[in-house]
């Protein structure tokens, strides 16, 4: 559209040509030289172009959660106590039509301003010698609101006239309808047609039906006057005449008019839905919002359009509020649950906590962001990092003897010990002292290191800080990285093949809440090789994570079972103040949390037994429920290996054979250390050497040997073990003989400091001194500083009293074996 004013008759000498352009418009003045008039003119101009304020509306505005098809899940209210909804990109026809139709219906034609209504106001005022009709248009409306209402007289309605022509310049008829639909008041503190839809009908605007949007039409006209709650009749005889008059419009049929002028009103305002409100106070921190061609948009920074699943967060929490109504019979109080989509990233529910936990139980805080201590829940990370650096095979033996690392005493949950278990074992049966040992071998700074690359975001201190018991709960994490990381796992194990083999640099990224999140690069060149974990280290992983098992009250163990596969595992922290359980299948990864946000620990508060049952009851309401759909083994990332039938080391020289797939980084693990050439005398019952038997009648045969203190809890646990031949007496002081000991301290095993308590009688308490002895029956001779203290036969341990300084103890048994250890006693 192209306005200009030329004046060119009787111009003078001296004129002044003054262009503006603003939005395609040119507007061209030609002005005689009368210096008052010019100046009037130009400034009467400059201030009709820059009269609008900007923004036009500076109010506070609530912030809302909306789930991946923008249905609501929560608000919080405006600063200033108002319910103001962001603005929308759209209104909705029904709403559109029924506002055009009662406030100004020549809306879509008149320039923001519309003289036939103003007349029409003007004569009925004069009839009724008071101000009944303003005859003001919904721009001219607009500018009202966002002036604060100001006092109604005629200069204001000439300033609202002013603006609204230059608003109608700047805006299109949609926009300025819905600035109107987004700020006009509704009754109370509801300001604007989306709140009010999800105030009085609990629907988004889009879904009301003619007689929803023709009431909401009619409130803003008088919103003090007319409301749901009072003044019904009136209200209800205001809505039918627009209905009516829509229907003589053609917008309605006759049937439809009556069926809608049948429905009831709205009842007092309703609460707007709180579904995620520990997520949308997350997102308000973190930032976030709608984007638009890949920028914020500065009008809706405060409406958070994200990947929940309404249906799904919905049946997240009431799992969770019919366990809680169980588990607070015990003093716990709060849970949380977080599920993820793994091939996208998204999140699909978010429950940071139970909503009626109570303000005692810190029900406002969200215990899915939350550092806690992580129990056992990461001791499948070093599982997998032990494979892929080639530390482990899946069924290498880890040691599972009492230990002493310094000042440091781990202990298995049931104080019981096996001696030698296979790595995948220990794992499924999540023994602590074997993955303390391999955190050791593997190396705590690269643990710690790696750990960070996997997502873990909570490690704000130096590994050494935390020390071994990293893996035991030394350290702290939030249930989303930690639900995250096992994503992360899956989304490459499950794209391997997809990919033909090679890796994508993103696997590892952070969980996305937003539904339209950016694109990532497609030019990324895909890997050969992985950043960090194989595809072969993480199936052989999840594949032990598939056989997690429990104990049921006999303290025996027996499989979780589940109605579909899932590779899944439990933490408990130490007092039993965090109860974990993370688990992973090829589409959703899901973790549960259950405690009190106050740290108090309770009896019983077992991942295993309380977050467990949570973690699979939300796995059934995942699509697919009843699917065994499973992970195809990576064979392209794994090699075929003679692996040591008993020890699980790769296969030495002496070792039963059994080819199993491994990682490929399984091919640089060690030989296998237990088997040995043992030389026997004839007879086969007694071992000897060179120094007393002739090589010539000598039998050689391969024999699995442990370690004495290994041995003696192996043994227990295993029927097939055999304990090597002991020597015969006229080999027992060759070299070879000591080399191969009989005996071994448990307690203690290292030259150590031992710190003694003293009782309430001012004596030192009794240490407890242990030996194993490969065959247990055999009598050992105890010495502590060169004095004889007895012996033992059997069950072969101590109880001493030894004052405070450096000792030495001596063990000496039948065969003449002799043992010595150095300690010292630390008083106070």
């Amino acid at each position: 559209m192209r306005f200009q004013w030329d004046i060119k008759k009787r111009m003078p000498r001296f004129s002044r040509v003054v262009n503006f352009r603003k939005a395609g418009i040119r507007f061209v003045a030609l002005v005689r030289r009368r210096p008052k008039t010019s100046v009037s003119c130009l400034a009467l101009f400059l201030l009709w172009l820059f009269c609008l304020p900007r923004p036009l509306f500076d109010k506070p505005i609530s912030v809302i959660l909306e789930d991946r098809d923008g249905e609501l899940l929560g608000a919080r209210i405006a600063a200033d106590g108002q319910w103001r909804f962001p603005l929308t990109d759209s209104v909705p026809e029904k709403y559109a039509a029924c506002v055009v139709a009662f406030e100004d219906k020549r809306f879509w034609w008149h320039p923001g301003v519309d003289p036939l209504s103003l007349g029409r106001a003007l004569w009925s005022n004069l009839q009724h010698r008071r101000v009944v009709s303003g005859g003001s248009t919904l721009t001219m409306q607009v500018v009202r609101l966002m002036r604060d209402n100001p006092p109604r007289t005629v200069w204001q309605k000439m300033v609202e006239m002013f603006m609204a022509t230059r608003l109608e310049l700047t805006y299109s008829k949609r926009e300025i309808l819905g600035l109107y639909a987004a700020h006009a008041p509704f009754g109370g503190n509801v300001v604007g047609l989306e709140a009010a839809s999800w105030r009085y009908y609990g629907k988004r605007p889009e879904l009301q039906t003619w007689a929803e949007a023709a009431t909401l039409a009619v409130l803003p006209n008088a919103p003090a006057l007319i409301h749901p709650g009072r003044n019904r009749d009136f209200l209800l005889k205001k809505r039918n005449r627009l209905l009516e008059k829509l229907r003589d419009k053609g917008k309605l049929t006759a049937v439809e008019c009556e069926l809608s002028k049948e429905e009831p009103l709205p009842d007092e305002p309703v609460p707007l839905p709180q579904l995620a409100p520990h997520l949308l106070d997350r997102l308000r921190v973190e930032g976030g919002g709608w984007r638009v061609k890949g920028k914020k948009n500065p009008s809706t920074l405060n409406r958070f359009h994200t990947t929940i699943d309404l249906h799904l967060q919905r049946r997240v929490i009431e799992i969770l509020q019919r366990r809680h109504a169980i588990y607070r019979g015990n003093g716990v109080h709060n849970m949380a649950a977080v599920v993820l989509d793994v091939q996208t990233g998204d999140v699909l529910a978010y429950v940071g906590n139970i909503s009626d936990a109570g303000k005692e139980h810190g029900e406002s805080v969200d215990i899915i962001a939350a550092p806690r201590s992580t129990g056992s829940i990461l001791k499948p990370y070093l599982y997998a990092l032990a494979l892929e650096s080639g530390d482990i095979l899946p069924k290498s033996l880890l040691h599972d003897v009492p230990t002493q690392l310094g000042n440091y005493r781990p202990e298995n949950f049931h104080e019981s010990y096996d001696g030698m278990v296979p790595a995948k074992r220990a794992l499924i049966r999540s023994l602590n002292i074997p993955f303390v040992l391999l955190l050791q071998q593997y190396g705590l700074e690269k643990f710690h290191f790696n750990l960070q690359r996997l997502g873990i975001s909570t490690l704000s201190r130096p590994s050494a800080h935390y020390g071994l018991s990293l893996i035991l709960g030394g350290a702290e994490a939030n249930l989303l990285d930690i639900t995250n990381v096992y994503a992360c796992m899956a989304r490459t194990l499950g794209s391997f093949y997809d990919r033909n083999g090679r890796y994508a640099p993103d696997d590892f990224h952070p969980p996305n809440f937003f539904s339209t999140p950016q694109p990532l690069n497609p030019s990324t060149p895909q890997l050969t090789t992985p950043q960090l974990l194989s595809a072969g280290a993480i199936w052989h992983t999840f594949e032990a994570m598939r056989e997690v098992e429990r104990p049921n009250s006999a303290g025996e163990w027996e499989l979780f079972s589940a109605s579909r596969p899932i590779a899944w595992k439990t933490g408990t922290s130490i007092g039993f103040r965090d109860a974990w359980a993370a688990g992973t299948t090829p589409r959703y990864a899901v973790g549960v949390w259950v405690g009190n946000a106050s740290g108090e620990g309770r009896p019983g508060l077992l991942g295993v037994e309380l977050a467990a049952p949570v973690l699979f009851e939300i796995f059934e309401q995942l699509p697919g429920g009843g699917t065994t759909e499973w992970f195809y083994p990576p064979y392209d990332d794994m090699e075929e290996a003679a692996v040591c039938r008993q020890s699980g080391f790769r296969a030495g020289d002496y070792c039963d054979v059994d080819t199993v797939w491994i990682p490929e980084s399984g091919l640089k693990a060690a030989v296998c250390p237990y088997h040995q050439w043992l030389h026997l005398d004839a007879s086969g019952a007694w071992q000897v050497n060179s120094d007393c038997e002739s090589p010539a009648s000598m039998q050689h045969r391969a024999w699995f040997v442990l370690p004495p203190v290994e041995e003696y809890y192996f043994k227990t646990k295993t029927p097939w073990y055999q304990s090597p031949p002991p020597f015969r007496a006229d080999c027992l002081a060759s070299n070879m003989v000591q080399q191969n000991a009989p005996m071994q301290l448990i307690y203690p095993k290292n030259p150590a400091r031992i710190y003694v308590p003293v009782n309430l009688d001012g004596q030192l308490s009794s240490t407890v001194f242990q030996v194993a002895h490969r065959k247990p029956d055999t009598e050992v001779f105890w010495h502590l500083d060169g004095v004889y203290l007895g012996s033992t036969k059997t069950f072969h341990q101590m109880a001493l009293q030894p004052p405070v300084g450096t000792h030495t103890l001596t063990l000496v048994d039948k065969d003449g074996y002799q043992l010595k250890q150095g300690f010292e006693i630390v008083g106070k």
